[in-house]
């Protein structure tokens, strides 16, 4: 639940759970544009920057980082990219944050864009994405001591603050400021508004250099600090390895699939040029060209890595379909109702009294109805879900600025050369591109290519599934008007032609890759997706039975998918060591909607060295290093 907030009489808001005020009634806008954003320099110490990273260890309203989102807009020189990461323990709700905002006019429409990405707040990291992405709030949800030392950053400036150290002591702490100064880089300068001796002394002792400035009123003084230790700061031995390429760079793409569009279009967003190559004639020639696909949380009683990763895709894959789709035709978010095959249903204890509520509850009977289930059927309704005609979404990513797409372009080898760039080659062995970064995302493909190089070979397994389809029939009864998931998953009321389609499916066999699916295989595999539909949805099976009769048309369309062995996406270099320059993304398995756009955001912010997107443990459950290791 949200943090309880009382408004006092002279409209400051004030925590019952600290017994403190979060600012006086005029300071908060002051105090977040003179303490913390001047403070630290900013906005000149950005100016021509690729990138700019903000560390601020108490989110409270927002009115720091609003306040550096609306610098960055008004300011020519801005960087590409604004990352500002934010430690919260106790997140306020989103309409005391929007009430918060409402005395500050020009902030208000920034507030409104945070609120209406400001939910689901469960313990743990959430990427918000403004601006096209080029304004990136890394929201953090729990004990600041503990996610500063889970989570790897490398920040250039710091906002210190949160309530009183006599109130909140621990944030405040010589351990916590620590785990700050390890987020610094030499230069990385530091605001804050308290002059507590403690703290003076605890950064001293850190490494910064610090000096009291004159203060908002009515505060008198201030604090800033430059961390410019006496000592050459020790690299942890938990640290990540650097960026291979902190600044922006040429990178070939091969594969134009979900995963490789996603690719390309998080690096151009950041200044990559990026070209596109695939043997195909158009984009998502291979399993994202599927004509409907389905985006939804996993579900786990014990909120597993699979649940975690699931709904950090599922918040990106929103953000991107946002920015690029027409809603209704090209997605749609209605929601999806997913029937369990047990009562217990995969949500964990207390989730319905929390932010987890957000995304996934028990479907309501009324929900069950309106699908023709019985009330009492096993099923969650997921409201942050939904379907999407994959293949737009793969051709609005590759649409993007600083992207070329190359079709028709069938990459038979890789080379690297005596000046430590990247040739990709055809058949004849000739050059078809040449880049300082090669991204493998070509799903089963990738073995091939890695083989010439001597590179990793991965654990991939081929999944070949089919879909049937066919238009729907006038007046069809029984069709529920959101998608219903399951052992299978049927979604209707698509727009298709002059009507409307309904989508059924898929098939899902390992080990087998052979395209067309023969005549006599297609035809069994129509008649496992019509057993599903009259297990999964009983009240849809008369109007769509004439289809899978064959009295009416019925369309297959099949691909093949590719996984991994643990079914976790790959992501990450090949061998950073061996290989310098060669990434990898795929293994999105039948989840790619679901996951391709994070594992995009995920290896563009691991090539440079970013902030990640996603909890630092989800992110090396998903590295390529785990391979390596094995």
């Amino acid at each position: 639940m949200a943090e309880r907030i009382d408004w006092l009489d002279d409209g400051t808001p004030y925590s019952p759970r600290f017994g403190d005020r979060y600012h006086s009634e005029q300071g908060g806008i002051a105090q977040a544009r003179e303490v913390f954003l001047h403070g630290c320099g900013l906005p000149q110490a950005w100016a021509g920057a690729p990138q700019w990273r903000i560390l601020e260890t108490g989110f409270g309203f927002g009115l720091n980082f609003l306040v550096t989102w609306a610098a960055w807009r008004a300011d020519p020189q801005r960087p590409t990219v604004l990352h500002f990461i934010s430690l919260e323990a106790w997140p306020v709700s989103a309409a005391d944050l929007l009430r918060a905002a409402e005395r500050h006019p020009e902030l208000l429409p920034l507030a409104q864009a945070l609120c209406a990405q400001y939910w689901g707040l469960l313990p743990g990291v959430h990427r918000l994405w403004f601006d096209g992405g080029r304004v990136l709030l890394t929201l953090c949800i729990g004990d600041a001591q503990a996610l500063l030392r889970q989570q790897h950053w490398d920040v250039d400036t710091v906002y210190l603050d949160g309530f009183s150290p006599q109130t909140n002591p621990e944030i405040w702490s010589p351990h916590t400021l620590k785990a700050v100064a390890r987020c610094c880089h030499r230069g990385t300068r530091l605001a804050t508004w308290t002059i507590a001796r403690a703290v003076r002394d605890a950064l001293t002792q850190c490494g910064f250099v610090v000096e009291k400035v004159p203060g908002v009123p009515p505060k008198r003084d201030n604090l800033q600090a430059t961390f410019n230790p006496a000592w050459e700061p020790r690299t942890s031995r938990t640290a990540e390895p650097g960026p291979e390429h902190p600044t922006p760079a040429r990178c070939i793409v091969i594969g134009a699939g979900l995963a490789g569009a996603a690719t390309a279009a998080s690096l151009a967003r950041r200044g990559w040029r990026v070209q596109v190559l695939d043997a195909g004639a158009t984009p998502a020639s291979g399993a994202s060209g599927l004509p409907v696909g389905l985006f939804a949380p996993h579900l786990s009683p014990d909120d597993n890595v699979f649940a975690r990763v699931s709904r950090s895709g599922v918040r990106a894959m929103l953000q991107q379909s946002q920015a690029l789709l027409q809603d209704g035709v090209d997605w749609n978010p209605v929601g999806v109702l997913e029937r369990r095959p047990d009562p217990h249903l995969g949500l964990p204890e207390g989730w319905q009294d929390g932010p987890g509520a957000d995304w996934s509850l028990p479907a309501t009977p009324e929900t069950l109805r309106t699908a023709g289930l019985p009330e009492d059927a096993p099923a969650c309704w997921h409201a942050r879900a939904g379907w999407v005609r994959p293949a737009r979404l793969v051709q609005q990513l590759l649409a993007q600025p600083g992207i070329a797409w190359h079709p028709d372009s069938t990459v038979a080898g890789l080379r690297r050369t005596d000046g430590g760039t990247w040739q990709v080659l055809d058949a004849a062995g000739q050059s078809l591109a040449e880049a300082e970064v090669v991204v493998l995302a070509a799903g089963p493909a990738c073995n091939a290519l890695l083989e010439q190089v001597q590179g990793p070979r991965l654990p991939l397994q081929p999944v070949r599934g089919q879909l049937s389809w066919g238009p729907q029939p006038a007046g069809a009864q029984g069709l529920p008007p959101f998608p219903v998931n399951g052992n299978g998953a049927l979604v209707a009321h698509v727009p298709h032609a002059d009507g409307l389609a309904w989508h059924m499916g898929s098939t899902f066999d390992r080990d087998v890759e052979q395209l067309p699916i023969p005549p006599e295989e297609e035809a069994a595999a129509h008649a496992t997706n019509g057993r599903r539909l009259q297990a999964l949805v009983p009240a849809a099976a008369p109007a769509l039975r004439p289809a899978f009769e064959g009295a009416a048309p019925l369309n297959a369309w099949a691909s093949v998918r590719c996984t991994s062995a643990d079914r976790l996406p790959i992501v990450g270099p090949a061998d950073a060591q061996a290989l310098p320059g060669l990434w990898l993304n795929t293994a999105m398995g039948a989840r790619g909607l679901t996951r391709a756009v994070l594992c995009g955001e995920l290896l563009a912010a691991r090539l440079q060295g970013e902030p990640l997107p996603l909890d630092a443990k989800l992110a090396r459950a998903m590295g390529t290093e785990r391979l390596l290791k094995a």
